[in-house]
């Protein structure tokens, strides 16, 4: 797919340095590249996504897998990073509507997202629908996306991958 001036694609291998340095750029520091690197090393991506233009990637997004409520599959957003140079360009809406496509494909049932309710809410993420779950983000910037009928009747606590523990 492509997005404003770029492509978007899945991450692939030899991406690595790229979305860390992405990362340490986007967000001033090395946090969420750390967490970037501990999912990734626990198994815990479930879809990671890059847009590229130029041969340099100039955004990503990932989402890990939500446990503790089985059969439901549900999805975590974190984190969304578009080079400095880059942002308020669209490369972050499109990877996040390219991410909501993809994940829907793969049965995913709702999808969470701790940030700014106003950015995100163009998307219908809600924080509202997300108060029907408890983690450890609960809040007024805890939102939820349904992408199921089944994600849209959930209810109960869902567990975060283990990397996020480390974040405080």
């Amino acid at each position: 797919m492509s997005g404003p001036g770029c492509i978007i694609r899945a991450e692939a291998a030899g991406d690595e340095a790229g979305v860390d340095a992405l990362l340490r750029a986007a967000f001033g520091g090395p946090v969420e590249a750390d967490l970037v690197r501990r999912l990734r090393a626990d198994g815990d991506v479930l879809l990671a996504l890059v847009a590229e233009a130029g041969g340099d990637i100039v955004g990503h997004i990932l989402f890990s897998p939500l446990t503790g409520l089985a059969p439901l599959h549900a999805a975590a957003l974190a984190p969304l990073a578009v080079h400095p140079s880059r942002q308020r360009a669209g490369i972050g809406a499109a990877l996040v509507r390219e991410g909501l496509v993809r994940l829907r494909a793969m049965g995913v049932d709702v999808v969470l997202v701790l940030g700014e309710p106003d950015y995100y809410g163009r998307f219908g993420f809600d924080a509202e629908r997300a108060e029907a779950f408890r983690t450890p983000y609960d809040g007024s910037y805890l939102q939820a996306l349904a992408l199921s009928d089944a994600g849209g009747a959930a209810r109960g606590t869902l567990h975060y991958a283990a990397a996020f523990a480390a974040l405080g």
